[in-house]
Protein backbone atom coordinates (compact mmCIF):
# COMPACT_ATOMS: atom_id res chain seq x y z
CA UNK A 1 0.00 0.00 0.00
CA UNK A 2 1.68 3.50 -0.73
CA UNK A 3 2.74 5.69 1.82
CA UNK A 4 0.04 8.12 2.20
CA UNK A 5 -2.62 5.14 2.31
CA UNK A 6 -0.38 3.50 5.28
CA UNK A 7 -0.44 6.65 7.09
CA UNK A 8 -4.07 7.00 6.81
CA UNK A 9 -4.27 4.30 8.77
CA UNK A 10 -1.61 5.08 11.54
CA UNK A 11 -4.96 6.69 14.28
CA UNK A 12 -6.31 3.94 16.12
CA UNK A 13 -9.46 2.47 15.14
CA UNK A 14 -9.18 3.27 11.80
CA UNK A 15 -8.48 -0.28 10.45
CA UNK A 16 -11.32 -1.75 12.45
CA UNK A 17 -14.34 0.69 11.23
CA UNK A 18 -13.11 0.85 7.70
CA UNK A 19 -13.42 -3.19 7.64
CA UNK A 20 -17.03 -3.08 9.38
CA UNK A 21 -17.72 -0.48 6.65
CA UNK A 22 -16.61 -3.04 3.90
CA UNK A 23 -18.81 -5.65 5.68
CA UNK A 24 -21.93 -3.23 5.92
CA UNK A 25 -21.58 -1.89 2.28
CA UNK A 26 -21.83 -5.37 0.47
CA UNK A 27 -25.50 -5.48 0.72
CA UNK A 28 -25.52 -2.22 -1.28
CA UNK A 29 -24.18 -4.72 -4.81
CA UNK A 30 -25.95 -7.43 -3.60
CA UNK A 31 -29.53 -7.35 -2.07
CA UNK A 32 -30.86 -5.66 -5.50
CA UNK A 33 -29.48 -7.76 -7.80
CA UNK A 34 -29.60 -11.07 -5.50
CA UNK A 35 -33.55 -10.49 -5.04
CA UNK A 36 -34.09 -10.55 -9.31
CA UNK A 37 -31.95 -13.94 -9.48
CA UNK A 38 -34.30 -15.37 -6.92
CA UNK A 39 -37.28 -13.85 -7.34
CA UNK A 40 -36.69 -14.80 -11.50
CA UNK A 41 -35.87 -18.41 -10.42
CA UNK A 42 -38.72 -19.25 -8.11
CA UNK A 43 -41.49 -17.60 -10.27
CA UNK A 44 -40.08 -17.09 -13.63
CA UNK A 45 -41.34 -13.32 -13.65
CA UNK A 46 -38.57 -11.04 -14.80
CA UNK A 47 -40.84 -8.07 -14.30
CA UNK A 48 -42.02 -8.67 -10.75
CA UNK A 49 -38.23 -9.57 -9.87
CA UNK A 50 -37.05 -5.88 -11.45
CA UNK A 51 -40.33 -3.84 -9.73
CA UNK A 52 -39.17 -5.74 -6.07
CA UNK A 53 -35.57 -4.50 -6.66
CA UNK A 54 -36.94 -0.91 -7.84
CA UNK A 55 -38.59 -0.65 -5.04
CA UNK A 56 -35.98 -1.70 -2.31
CA UNK A 57 -33.59 1.11 -3.99
CA UNK A 58 -36.66 3.67 -3.96
CA UNK A 59 -37.25 2.62 -0.23
CA UNK A 60 -33.53 3.12 0.29
CA UNK A 61 -33.95 6.68 -1.30
CA UNK A 62 -36.83 7.85 0.50
CA UNK A 63 -35.90 6.27 4.17
CA UNK A 64 -31.65 6.60 3.90
CA UNK A 65 -31.60 10.40 4.55
CA UNK A 66 -33.81 10.57 7.17
CA UNK A 67 -32.02 7.43 9.07
CA UNK A 68 -29.01 9.90 8.45
CA UNK A 69 -30.68 13.03 9.57
CA UNK A 70 -31.36 11.10 13.14
CA UNK A 71 -27.74 9.64 13.58
CA UNK A 72 -27.01 13.15 13.10
CA UNK A 73 -28.77 13.75 16.10
CA UNK A 74 -28.36 10.63 17.96
CA UNK A 75 -25.64 9.19 17.15
CA UNK A 76 -24.53 6.04 15.23
CA UNK A 77 -24.88 3.54 17.55
CA UNK A 78 -28.59 4.19 18.74
CA UNK A 79 -30.46 4.66 15.33
CA UNK A 80 -28.09 2.08 13.01
CA UNK A 81 -28.99 -1.00 15.34
CA UNK A 82 -33.02 -0.69 15.02
CA UNK A 83 -32.72 0.58 11.44
CA UNK A 84 -30.69 -2.44 10.92
CA UNK A 85 -32.90 -4.87 12.71
CA UNK A 86 -35.99 -3.52 10.74
CA UNK A 87 -33.89 -4.13 7.44
CA UNK A 88 -32.92 -7.36 8.49
CA UNK A 89 -36.82 -8.52 9.41
CA UNK A 90 -37.72 -7.30 6.10
CA UNK A 91 -35.38 -9.26 4.25
CA UNK A 92 -35.94 -12.73 6.41
CA UNK A 93 -40.06 -12.09 5.34
CA UNK A 94 -39.24 -11.24 1.64
CA UNK A 95 -36.95 -14.62 1.15
CA UNK A 96 -39.16 -16.73 3.51
CA UNK A 97 -42.50 -15.03 1.44
CA UNK A 98 -40.89 -15.84 -2.13
CA UNK A 99 -39.92 -19.40 -1.42
CA UNK A 100 -43.29 -19.84 -0.07
CA UNK A 101 -45.20 -18.29 -3.37
CA UNK A 102 -46.87 -15.81 -0.68
CA UNK A 103 -48.99 -12.63 -2.79
CA UNK A 104 -47.24 -10.26 -4.86
CA UNK A 105 -48.29 -7.23 -2.24
CA UNK A 106 -46.52 -9.13 0.71
CA UNK A 107 -43.07 -9.05 -1.78
CA UNK A 108 -43.90 -5.36 -2.11
CA UNK A 109 -44.43 -4.46 1.52
CA UNK A 110 -41.14 -6.38 2.80
CA UNK A 111 -39.00 -4.90 0.09
CA UNK A 112 -40.12 -1.58 0.85
CA UNK A 113 -38.97 -2.65 4.55
CA UNK A 114 -35.38 -3.29 3.56
CA UNK A 115 -35.40 0.25 2.45
CA UNK A 116 -34.73 0.89 6.44
CA UNK A 117 -30.58 -0.16 5.69
CA UNK A 118 -28.67 2.49 6.81
CA UNK A 119 -26.25 4.53 4.17
CA UNK A 120 -22.95 2.79 6.18
CA UNK A 121 -20.88 4.16 3.41
CA UNK A 122 -21.74 7.53 5.01
CA UNK A 123 -21.31 6.60 8.36
CA UNK A 124 -17.75 5.56 7.95
CA UNK A 125 -17.10 8.60 5.91
CA UNK A 126 -17.77 10.71 8.65
CA UNK A 127 -15.75 9.00 10.74
CA UNK A 128 -13.01 9.59 8.71
CA UNK A 129 -14.71 13.14 8.48
CA UNK A 130 -14.03 13.51 12.61
CA UNK A 131 -10.85 12.05 12.79
CA UNK A 132 -8.73 13.42 9.41
CA UNK A 133 -10.90 17.53 9.19
CA UNK A 134 -8.70 19.50 7.82
CA UNK A 135 -5.67 17.57 6.93
CA UNK A 136 -4.74 16.26 3.68
CA UNK A 137 -5.70 12.85 5.19
CA UNK A 138 -9.04 13.32 4.53
CA UNK A 139 -8.68 13.54 0.57
CA UNK A 140 -6.78 9.94 0.75
CA UNK A 141 -9.70 8.40 2.96
CA UNK A 142 -12.51 9.95 1.04
CA UNK A 143 -10.08 8.60 -2.24
CA UNK A 144 -10.16 5.03 -0.15
CA UNK A 145 -13.71 4.54 0.24
CA UNK A 146 -14.17 4.97 -3.20
CA UNK A 147 -11.90 2.31 -4.12
CA UNK A 148 -13.81 0.06 -1.09
CA UNK A 149 -17.34 1.48 -2.85
CA UNK A 150 -15.79 -0.12 -6.33
CA UNK A 151 -14.64 -3.41 -4.73
CA UNK A 152 -18.35 -4.01 -3.37
CA UNK A 153 -19.37 -3.50 -7.20
CA UNK A 154 -17.11 -5.64 -8.72
CA UNK A 155 -17.44 -8.42 -6.10
CA UNK A 156 -20.58 -8.22 -5.20
CA UNK A 157 -22.97 -8.86 -7.58
CA UNK A 158 -20.43 -12.02 -8.93
CA UNK A 159 -20.98 -13.26 -5.33
CA UNK A 160 -25.00 -12.82 -4.97
CA UNK A 161 -25.52 -14.03 -8.61
CA UNK A 162 -22.96 -17.10 -8.51
CA UNK A 163 -24.55 -18.56 -4.95
CA UNK A 164 -28.08 -17.88 -5.96
CA UNK A 165 -27.48 -19.92 -8.84
CA UNK A 166 -25.36 -22.10 -7.92
CA UNK A 167 -26.88 -23.20 -4.31
CA UNK A 168 -30.06 -22.25 -4.01
CA UNK A 169 -32.13 -19.25 -5.10
CA UNK A 170 -32.37 -17.33 -1.63
CA UNK A 171 -28.64 -17.67 -1.14
CA UNK A 172 -27.56 -14.63 -2.58
CA UNK A 173 -30.35 -11.95 -0.86
CA UNK A 174 -29.19 -14.12 2.79
CA UNK A 175 -25.38 -13.72 2.31
CA UNK A 176 -26.26 -9.90 1.65
CA UNK A 177 -27.98 -9.63 5.02
CA UNK A 178 -25.50 -11.43 6.86
CA UNK A 179 -22.95 -9.28 5.77
CA UNK A 180 -25.41 -5.99 6.90
CA UNK A 181 -25.38 -7.45 10.39
CA UNK A 182 -22.14 -7.99 10.50
CA UNK A 183 -20.99 -5.21 9.36
CA UNK A 184 -23.17 -1.96 11.22
CA UNK A 185 -23.11 -4.22 14.62
CA UNK A 186 -19.03 -4.35 14.32
CA UNK A 187 -19.04 -0.61 13.74
CA UNK A 188 -21.56 0.58 15.50
CA UNK A 189 -19.18 -1.65 18.41
CA UNK A 190 -16.20 0.66 18.20
CA UNK A 191 -17.57 3.85 20.32
CA UNK A 192 -14.34 5.55 20.28
CA UNK A 193 -14.56 6.73 16.38
CA UNK A 194 -18.11 7.33 16.59
CA UNK A 195 -18.55 10.83 15.91
CA UNK A 196 -20.10 12.97 18.20
CA UNK A 197 -24.15 13.54 18.16
CA UNK A 198 -25.58 16.81 18.10
CA UNK A 199 -28.74 16.77 19.45
CA UNK A 200 -29.71 20.56 19.13
CA UNK A 201 -30.72 20.21 16.09
CA UNK A 202 -33.82 18.45 17.65
CA UNK A 203 -34.98 22.08 18.16
CA UNK A 204 -34.91 22.60 14.33
CA UNK A 205 -33.18 23.75 11.05
CA UNK A 206 -34.77 21.35 8.84
CA UNK A 207 -32.52 19.03 5.93
CA UNK A 208 -29.36 18.99 4.77
CA UNK A 209 -30.95 19.92 1.66
CA UNK A 210 -31.01 23.68 2.62
CA UNK A 211 -27.89 24.21 1.48
CA UNK A 212 -27.74 25.27 -2.15
CA UNK A 213 -23.97 23.39 -2.84
CA UNK A 214 -25.97 20.43 -1.69
CA UNK A 215 -29.04 20.51 -3.49
CA UNK A 216 -26.49 21.33 -7.12
CA UNK A 217 -24.80 17.78 -6.17
CA UNK A 218 -28.19 15.47 -5.71
CA UNK A 219 -29.93 16.84 -9.09
CA UNK A 220 -26.53 15.98 -10.97
CA UNK A 221 -26.04 12.67 -9.44
CA UNK A 222 -29.33 12.08 -9.59
CA UNK A 223 -28.32 11.91 -13.91
CA UNK A 224 -25.40 10.14 -13.19
CA UNK A 225 -27.18 7.31 -11.33
CA UNK A 226 -28.85 6.97 -14.68
CA UNK A 227 -25.58 6.41 -15.82
CA UNK A 228 -25.28 3.96 -13.98
CA UNK A 229 -28.42 1.96 -14.10
CA UNK A 230 -29.09 2.50 -17.70
CA UNK A 231 -25.45 0.70 -18.65
CA UNK A 232 -26.02 -1.82 -16.21
CA UNK A 233 -29.34 -3.18 -18.28
CA UNK A 234 -28.16 -2.35 -22.04
CA UNK A 235 -24.57 -3.93 -21.42
CA UNK A 236 -26.38 -6.74 -20.13
CA UNK A 237 -28.89 -7.18 -23.41
CA UNK A 238 -25.94 -5.79 -25.56
CA UNK A 239 -23.98 -9.36 -24.71
CA UNK A 240 -27.47 -11.64 -24.71
CA UNK A 241 -28.16 -10.10 -28.46
CA UNK A 242 -23.94 -11.10 -29.14
CA UNK A 243 -24.84 -14.49 -27.79
CA UNK A 244 -23.02 -13.92 -24.84
CA UNK A 245 -24.77 -12.62 -22.08
CA UNK A 246 -23.01 -14.47 -19.33
CA UNK A 247 -20.04 -12.01 -20.80
CA UNK A 248 -21.98 -9.05 -19.27
CA UNK A 249 -20.98 -9.24 -15.57
CA UNK A 250 -17.12 -9.07 -16.56
CA UNK A 251 -17.36 -6.26 -18.82
CA UNK A 252 -19.20 -4.56 -16.05
CA UNK A 253 -16.50 -5.20 -13.73
CA UNK A 254 -14.00 -3.55 -15.74
CA UNK A 255 -15.93 -0.48 -15.68
CA UNK A 256 -15.62 -1.07 -11.96
CA UNK A 257 -12.57 -1.51 -11.89
CA UNK A 258 -11.34 1.58 -14.10
CA UNK A 259 -12.95 3.71 -11.10
CA UNK A 260 -11.39 1.92 -8.86
CA UNK A 261 -7.78 2.37 -10.46
CA UNK A 262 -7.99 5.85 -11.01
CA UNK A 263 -9.55 6.53 -6.85
CA UNK A 264 -6.63 4.68 -5.86
CA UNK A 265 -4.02 7.08 -7.78
CA UNK A 266 -6.48 10.06 -7.03
CA UNK A 267 -5.99 9.61 -3.58
CA UNK A 268 -2.30 9.94 -3.70
CA UNK A 269 -2.32 13.37 -5.16
CA UNK A 270 -2.45 16.61 -3.93
CA UNK A 271 -4.71 19.50 -5.45
CA UNK A 272 -4.28 23.06 -5.73
CA UNK A 273 -7.33 25.57 -6.24
CA UNK A 274 -10.81 25.02 -6.33
CA UNK A 275 -12.34 21.63 -6.06
CA UNK A 276 -15.58 22.71 -7.98
CA UNK A 277 -13.65 22.91 -11.04
CA UNK A 278 -12.30 19.77 -10.53
CA UNK A 279 -15.68 18.35 -9.87
CA UNK A 280 -17.16 19.86 -13.09
CA UNK A 281 -14.35 18.20 -15.05
CA UNK A 282 -15.38 15.25 -13.59
CA UNK A 283 -18.40 15.23 -14.71
CA UNK A 284 -18.11 16.26 -17.96
CA UNK A 285 -15.62 13.27 -18.75
CA UNK A 286 -18.29 11.01 -17.65
CA UNK A 287 -20.99 12.36 -19.75
CA UNK A 288 -18.22 12.24 -23.00
CA UNK A 289 -17.09 8.70 -22.33
CA UNK A 290 -20.79 7.68 -22.66
CA UNK A 291 -20.47 8.65 -26.47
CA UNK A 292 -18.42 6.09 -27.34
CA UNK A 293 -20.59 3.93 -26.47
CA UNK A 294 -22.75 4.47 -29.16
CA UNK A 295 -20.46 3.22 -31.57
CA UNK A 296 -19.04 -0.05 -30.30
CA UNK A 297 -20.12 -3.04 -32.33
CA UNK A 298 -18.78 -5.86 -30.08
CA UNK A 299 -18.22 -6.91 -26.39
CA UNK A 300 -14.15 -6.77 -26.76
CA UNK A 301 -14.42 -2.66 -27.40
CA UNK A 302 -17.03 -2.35 -25.24
CA UNK A 303 -14.82 -3.61 -22.32
CA UNK A 304 -12.21 -1.04 -23.11
CA UNK A 305 -14.67 1.60 -23.77
CA UNK A 306 -16.42 0.82 -20.40
CA UNK A 307 -13.00 0.41 -18.43
CA UNK A 308 -12.14 3.70 -19.82
CA UNK A 309 -15.20 5.65 -18.75
CA UNK A 310 -14.78 3.96 -15.40
CA UNK A 311 -11.67 6.11 -14.93
CA UNK A 312 -13.67 9.72 -14.13
CA UNK A 313 -16.37 7.57 -11.88
CA UNK A 314 -14.22 7.34 -8.53
CA UNK A 315 -12.49 10.97 -8.50
CA UNK A 316 -15.56 12.66 -9.54
CA UNK A 317 -17.12 10.89 -6.37
CA UNK A 318 -14.18 11.89 -4.00
CA UNK A 319 -14.28 15.75 -5.03
CA UNK A 320 -18.13 15.65 -4.02
CA UNK A 321 -17.74 14.03 -0.85
CA UNK A 322 -14.67 16.71 -0.35
CA UNK A 323 -17.36 19.39 -1.32
CA UNK A 324 -20.44 17.71 0.68
CA UNK A 325 -17.83 18.10 3.70
CA UNK A 326 -17.41 21.97 2.86
CA UNK A 327 -20.72 23.12 1.90
CA UNK A 328 -23.01 21.03 4.52
CA UNK A 329 -22.63 21.90 8.67
CA UNK A 330 -20.83 19.21 10.31
CA UNK A 331 -24.05 18.31 12.43
CA UNK A 332 -25.86 17.34 9.23
CA UNK A 333 -23.01 15.53 7.73
CA UNK A 334 -23.90 11.76 7.60
CA UNK A 335 -27.52 13.20 6.12
CA UNK A 336 -25.68 15.33 3.44
CA UNK A 337 -23.60 12.11 2.06
CA UNK A 338 -26.43 9.89 2.07
CA UNK A 339 -28.91 12.68 0.00
CA UNK A 340 -26.06 12.26 -2.37
CA UNK A 341 -26.20 8.29 -2.40
CA UNK A 342 -30.19 8.61 -2.49
CA UNK A 343 -29.88 11.07 -5.72
CA UNK A 344 -27.81 8.16 -7.32
CA UNK A 345 -30.15 5.63 -5.76
CA UNK A 346 -33.14 7.60 -7.72
CA UNK A 347 -31.24 8.09 -10.82
CA UNK A 348 -30.00 3.89 -11.17
CA UNK A 349 -33.93 2.96 -11.02
CA UNK A 350 -34.92 5.73 -13.33
CA UNK A 351 -32.15 4.50 -15.91
CA UNK A 352 -32.83 0.96 -15.63
CA UNK A 353 -36.25 1.71 -16.54
CA UNK A 354 -36.08 3.83 -19.51
CA UNK A 355 -33.13 1.53 -20.84
CA UNK A 356 -35.29 -1.59 -20.39
CA UNK A 357 -38.33 0.56 -22.92
CA UNK A 358 -35.64 1.60 -24.88
CA UNK A 359 -33.79 -1.79 -25.60
CA UNK A 360 -37.81 -3.53 -26.26
CA UNK A 361 -38.49 -0.86 -28.64
CA UNK A 362 -35.15 -0.40 -30.61
CA UNK A 363 -32.10 -3.19 -29.79
CA UNK A 364 -29.45 -2.82 -27.36
CA UNK A 365 -27.08 -0.54 -29.36
CA UNK A 366 -30.17 2.05 -29.09
CA UNK A 367 -29.99 1.96 -25.25
CA UNK A 368 -26.43 3.25 -25.19
CA UNK A 369 -28.38 6.79 -25.89
CA UNK A 370 -30.00 6.78 -22.38
CA UNK A 371 -26.73 6.73 -20.21
CA UNK A 372 -25.29 9.43 -23.26
CA UNK A 373 -28.32 11.77 -22.81
CA UNK A 374 -28.19 11.12 -19.21
CA UNK A 375 -24.86 12.42 -19.48
CA UNK A 376 -25.60 15.91 -20.82
CA UNK A 377 -28.65 16.35 -18.31
CA UNK A 378 -25.43 15.58 -15.52
CA UNK A 379 -23.12 18.08 -17.33
CA UNK A 380 -26.13 20.86 -17.67
CA UNK A 381 -26.88 20.84 -14.07
CA UNK A 382 -23.58 21.25 -13.19
CA UNK A 383 -22.63 24.30 -14.99
CA UNK A 384 -26.05 25.45 -14.25
CA UNK A 385 -25.48 25.21 -10.52
CA UNK A 386 -21.68 26.16 -10.28
CA UNK A 387 -22.24 29.45 -8.90
CA UNK A 388 -23.36 28.07 -6.21
CA UNK A 389 -20.35 25.54 -5.87
CA UNK A 390 -18.17 28.16 -6.32
CA UNK A 391 -19.12 30.64 -3.86
CA UNK A 392 -17.38 30.83 -0.55
CA UNK A 393 -18.16 27.82 1.71
CA UNK A 394 -19.54 29.25 5.33
CA UNK A 395 -17.53 28.86 7.93
CA UNK A 396 -17.63 25.48 9.78
CA UNK A 397 -17.66 27.03 13.48
CA UNK A 398 -21.41 28.12 15.37
CA UNK A 399 -24.89 26.07 15.54
CA UNK A 400 -26.80 25.00 12.69
CA UNK A 401 -29.16 27.72 12.91
CA UNK A 402 -25.78 30.28 12.12
CA UNK A 403 -25.13 28.55 9.60
CA UNK A 404 -28.13 28.02 7.72
CA UNK A 405 -28.26 31.83 7.92
CA UNK A 406 -24.97 32.43 6.47
CA UNK A 407 -25.94 29.91 3.79
CA UNK A 408 -29.36 32.21 2.97
CA UNK A 409 -27.01 35.33 2.26
CA UNK A 410 -25.16 33.56 0.28
CA UNK A 411 -28.02 32.77 -2.16
CA UNK A 412 -29.48 36.10 -1.55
Amino acid sequence: MPSPYRALFAAPGTRAFSAAGLLGRMPLSMMGIGVVTMVSQLTGRYGLAGALAATIALAAAAVGPRISRLVDRHGQRRVLRPATLVALAAAAGLLLSAHFGSPDWVLFVCAAGIGSVPSVGAMVRARWATLYRGTPHLHTAYSFESVVDEVCFVFGPIISIGLSTAWFPEAGPLLAACFLAAGVFWLTAQRATEPAPHPREQRGGGSALRSPALRVLVATFTATGTIFGAVDVVTVAFADERGHKGAASVVLALYAAGSCAAGAVFGLQRFAGAPERRWLLGVSMMAMSMIPLLLVGNLPLLAVALFVAGLSVAPTMITTMSLIEEHVPRARLTEGMTWVSTGLAVGVALGSSVAGRVIDAAGARAGYGVPAVAGAVAVAVGFLGYRRLSRPAPARGGTVEQHDERQERHMA
